[in-house]
């Protein structure tokens, strides 16, 4: 039985009649030949009358019922707690009964509550067990794709710079998308029709993202057109003003925390029950160089940045179990239309201390956030890809 198989609640049984020959069999193979058990004349003389069989013999079957039936191949029991409540004699019908009480998706471990009774219902054995199922590990040749083919992806911010560049990556790599935009339609529909000519299905759809009914249409549309969505990425950006510390209002903070974490929150709520279904998703954030290198009037997006990454990875730790990988990527400054407006001795000074000596483009985010997305990334659960030039390394 498969751990995905198990619920709680799920329960299996056997039974098994108690004869003359277990208990020799039992005493050959332990060296248990306490009288109390072999000894006819020795336990009439004792409270219990007649001889008592190994608590044991009964608990034994409790092995049976992990390793052949609950979850039966691959079961790795390794611990339990016993009570023996009322003697077993030979002759005694005695039935196991396990229950699934507890699961452990993390670690793939369940806890079975255990009651042996006789053919009287009475309960002569109880306890706890617990099992780690270890499930078998496929050969190259028995690999198979495990998400249906094509991908769907939702992409939020696809006009953006980093955005464009990362559809027409995936596009390349059979990607089916839903291309979010906000104003420029015009941008929107060309992304459209290029993403076609690749020979792959693509839908725009237009939502302000700051708006909440929006944002639940942007989704609803998304799962009327491909049924579900098995990537997602959010590569929506905006213009960040610069602001000393004593000019930030409480509202700056607002406005960059619902563009990083409620929007974030929003979609994956929506979307990531048909991951659980499916075993399988894949959810890309976009953080940035300033959480591990702070730079000056920017308190505001630095602060909504590494709460995007402490979200990012607390969310990898949830659903990894359930077959979806969370990761980041964190650029530092990218040649994009939105970093326009920086003066030029900014830039020089950034490039000057970047090892590579050029700024970010669009088209290295979405390099990383392909393989993010790709199968070869299927192991990295909770990662910030740095995409810096080497200005920072960790």
């Amino acid at each position: 039985m498969n751990y995905d198989d198990i619920q709680i609640g799920t329960n299996e049984s056997l039974t098994h009649k108690i004869t003359q020959n277990d208990i020799e069999k039992f005493v050959d193979l332990t060296g248990d030949d306490n009288r109390l058990h072999v000894d006819k004349d020795y336990a009439a003389k004792t409270s219990f009358k007649k001889p008592v069989v190994h608590g044991m013999i009964g608990a034994s079957f409790i092995s049976t019922i992990i390793g052949t039936k609950l979850p039966g191949d691959g079961a790795l029991w390794f611990s339990q707690t016993l009570e023996f409540l009322v003697p077993v004699r030979v002759g005694d019908k005695i039935t196991v009964y396990a229950e699934v009480i507890k699961k452990n998706d993390r670690e793939k471990i369940i806890e079975l509550n255990i009651e042996i009774y006789n053919q009287n219902r009475q309960v002569v054995t109880r306890g706890i067990s617990k099992v780690k199922v270890v499930e078998q590990e496929l050969t190259d040749n028995e690999v198979v794709n495990e998400t249906p083919e094509p991908k769907k992806a939702l992409i939020l911010g696809a006009t953006g710079g980093v955005g464009y560049s990362t559809c027409i990556q995936l596009a390349k790599e059979g990607f089916d998308l839903i291309l979010h935009y906000n104003n420029n339609e015009e941008k929107a529909v060309s992304l459209m029709s290029k993403v076609k000519a690749l020979n792959r299905k693509a839908f725009i759809c237009k939502a302000d993202i700051n708006d909440n009914q929006q944002v639940e249409q942007l989704v609803d549309f998304s799962i009327r057109k491909f049924g579900n969505v098995d990537v997602f990425i959010n590569c929506a950006a905006a213009p960040i003003p610069p602001i000393k510390i004593m000019d930030l209002l409480w509202s700056d903070f607002i406005n960059q925390i619902e563009l990083n974490l409620r929007v974030n929150l929003q979609v994956i709520n929506r979307i990531l029950p048909q991951m659980i279904a499916n075993k399988y998703g894949k959810i890309v954030t976009v953080g940035s160089i300033y959480t591990d290198k702070p730079n000056l009037n920017l308190i505001h997006y630095t602060t909504a940045k590494a709460a995007l990454e402490g979200f990012t990875k607390s969310l990898a730790l949830e659903v990894a179990p359930k077959g979806i990988n969370v990761n980041m990527v964190s650029p530092s400054v990218i040649s994009t239309e939105l970093t326009a407006d920086i003066p030029e001795k900014v830039k020089l000074m950034t490039i000057a201390q970047t090892p590579l000596r050029r700024l970010a483009r669009a088209e290295d985010v979405a390099g990383a956030i392909s393989f993010l997305v790709g199968e070869q990334s299927s192991f990295l659960v909770g990662e910030n890809i740095r995409l810096n030039g080497g200005q920072v390394m960790v």
